[in-house]
């Protein structure tokens, strides 16, 4: 790995143009996993992303995913599950219960990237009203799906979604997209791009663009409100 710079606590990021080509974004290593720390990062267009026993990672990926709400696209097959109302969407109920599920074992994964100092971190951002779950339930209320990210201005930044039943992950994204346009943000930071993301609507951009457009937005206002949102998900589709 060719040398990165290492953080030294409260010292700022350097600038992003200098993140590596390979690893793909790679901008510096340690510091601290703060809530001033993470907000500092995401406004920047940076987020932490490494797994033990590694020290924190901060990445600007080159290009970026992003998905703009209005560009959803949401597959006929995703219409039929979601017309049959088999669960009902809420925010908030339960985040650490949402960043938990998220960092549980998978199938064919091994390890996790949500350390304990993640969770923590992210905890007392949603403490401050900065971060935020999508939950599904289903009938009897247990949680079967969900997502959770960062809010900042009009900008929402993705970092992890979970399914226990088919398509919860991608019901959550509807009702997140659905959520976004309600509250008057622009802009789904989806990180990296994936098959699963482009076909629901994502698209990239380069790091100078997503940079100009980020600026725009994490300082404009939205209407926060709309994290007190509760359907059916069937109710997603009007």
């Amino acid at each position: 790995m060719a040398s990165i710079p290492r953080l030294r606590p409260g010292a700022p990021f350097p600038p992003t143009s200098r993140a590596l080509d390979y690893p793909s974004g790679l901008l510096a290593v340690g510091g601290e996993l703060t809530p001033e720390r993470l907000v500092e990062a995401y406004r920047q267009g940076i987020f932490p992303w490494y797994e033990p026993p590694q020290p924190v990672l901060w990445w600007t990926p080159e290009p970026r995913a992003v998905l703009f709400p209005e560009q959803l696209h949401v597959a006929r097959s995703l219409r039929r599950t979601l017309r049959r109302g088999s669960y009902r969407v809420c925010c908030d109920r339960d985040f650490s219960g949402v960043m938990s599920a998220c960092a549980a074992p998978r199938q064919g994964v091994e390890g996790t990237w949500i350390t304990g100092d993640m969770l923590r971190a992210y905890t007392a951002l949603h403490r401050r009203g900065l971060a935020h779950s999508v939950e599904l339930r289903d009938a009897e209320d247990q949680l079967v799906g969900g997502l959770y990210g960062v809010a900042l201005g009009q900008a929402f930044f993705g970092e992890s979604m979970f399914s226990r039943v088919p398509s919860a992950s991608r019901i959550a994204l509807v009702a997140l997209t659905r959520i976004l346009s309600l509250g008057g943000y622009r802009l789904l930071d989806c990180q990296v791009e994936s098959a699963h993301l482009s076909g629901m609507g994502a698209t990239t951009l380069s790091r100078l663009d997503f940079e100009a457009l980020l600026a725009q937005t994490v300082e404009a206002p939205a209407d926060s409100s709309v994290w007190a949102f509760e359907a059916n998900c069937g109710e997603l589709l009007t």
